[in-house]
């Protein structure tokens, strides 16, 4: 059994670790530090996690982990995040014949998604291992919008830290909860799609450092690359974008939600950039 990570309110002595995303939830910001921390001290990190969905030691065992998953078994449409911890996770999509949408990093298209299948990779010359990393699947892969998309099978998320009952948090700047909502309100994903994501041990937390809220997505398995986790959590998953919860810097910057969004909620929501600065500070 994999132990859960102490709560990062145990040491409130340790200096908050700043991203272009802090400052909106203070405690997630203290959590997020205590996990990068814990994961640069123990040398469980490769590169530097700060800011990012960290690439872990022992992702390719975790990819294997999940490989064993019958979900992702029975799995022929896959969607994953664009971080390098999940590039194993995209390489064996590949790899199984599998057709594999990408998120675009930071969602900067409108069509914001990216498709790969190892037979159109293999027709172009391009390895499947290149194409499994994120630039290589920009250079290499089909842009698609959501009118374009197949429904999908099961969705690889990127957590800085989760929680057994299937709490999550990524890197603060809610690109998956964004996604995800976009994708159920398609129709290409519904209440009991599979929600996955790849971790080191050392990123599990408790429940309650990890409260589920109402835009939050539940996670259905955790791998590590020693276990198989199931949440069994009942958490309703949200029916679609939940607009109250968008951020103004969110509208202004992703193309897709300014096409996807409400009129009076786009007249609601004005981004002041310099305001957004001195709060991230």
């Amino acid at each position: 059994m994999v132990p859960d990570h102490p709560s990062c309110h145990e040491d409130t002595n340790m200096p908050e670790r700043t991203t272009p995303w802090s400052g909106h939830d203070l405690l997630k910001d203290q959590l997020r530090t205590a996990v990068w921390t814990r994961l640069s001290t123990e040398g469980a990190s490769v590169g530097e996690p700060v800011g990012h969905i960290p690439r872990f030691v022992g992702s390719e065992q975790a990819a294997a982990q999940l490989a064993l998953l019958p979900a992702w078994q029975q799995a022929s449409i896959i969607k994953c995040n664009p971080d390098q911890a999940q590039a194993p996770v995209r390489l064996r999509a590949l790899q199984e014949g599998k057709l594999l949408y990408m998120a675009v990093p930071r969602l900067t298209e409108t069509r914001c998604f990216v498709a790969l299948t190892a037979a159109t990779l293999h027709a172009q010359g391009v390895a499947l291992e290149t194409a499994a990393t994120s630039r290589g699947a920009m250079q290499h892969g089909r842009l698609v919008g959501l009118d374009e998309m197949q429904p999908i099978d099961l969705v690889m998320v990127g957590c800085v830290a989760v929680a057994r009952d299937g709490g999550r948090t990524g890197k603060g700047a809610g690109f998956a909860d964004l996604e995800l909502g976009m994708l159920r309100q398609s129709g290409l994903i519904h209440a009991e799609t599979p929600i996955v994501t790849t971790v080191h041990a050392l990123q599990i937390v408790p429940d309650a450092a990890l409260p589920m809220r109402e835009h939050d997505w539940r996670l259905t398995w955790i791998i590590t690359p020693e276990a198989i986790i199931a949440t069994g959590s009942t958490h309703a998953q949200p029916t679609g974008v939940l607009w109250e919860h968008v951020r103004a810097e969110q509208l202004a910057t992703i193309p897709v939600l300014q096409a996807l969004c409400p009129p009076d909620r786009r007249e609601q929501s004005v981004y002041h950039p310099i305001a957004s600065a001195r709060r991230r500070r």
